[in-house]
């Protein structure tokens, strides 16, 4: 049964600036935080935000975006869930940092990754 295909479901924006998300249909142009107008970054549907004040997780949020990674964890038409693992914490995406310099692998293919030594 195809899970997204039934409903319409609102993927998360995030304003990492400000560390707010919100869900929001997408729009041409991009949403605007409502906070600082600055145009969010779509961060996919099974997003968990960190709360406000936990500025370490929102640096590890800013890396997993800026790498061009999401939080989708359901396949494009929503049949299947495909394991999407992210970093959580400093330490993993500092593992993966160096792994991905030290081998010469792109930063958004070690990320995606659960064990960063392993190849993919």
């Amino acid at each position: 049964m195809c899970h997204y295909a039934e409903k319409s479901y609102k993927p998360h924006h995030v304003c990492v600036a400000c560390r707010v998300s919100f869900k929001l249909y997408a729009a041409p142009g991009g949403r605007p935080c409502p906070r600082c107008s600055v145009p969010m970054v779509r961060a996919g549907r099974d997003f968990a935000a960190p709360r406000r004040r936990d500025a370490k997780a929102w640096s590890v949020v800013a890396a997993v975006l800026a790498a061009g990674l999401d939080y989708e964890g359901f396949e494009p038409c929503g049949c299947g869930r495909k394991p999407a693992y992210r970093p959580r914490t400093r330490a993993q995406l500092r593992a993966r940092r160096a792994v991905a310099a030290r081998t010469g692998a792109p930063l958004a293919e070690v990320l995606a990754r659960v064990d960063p030594l392993t190849p993919a």
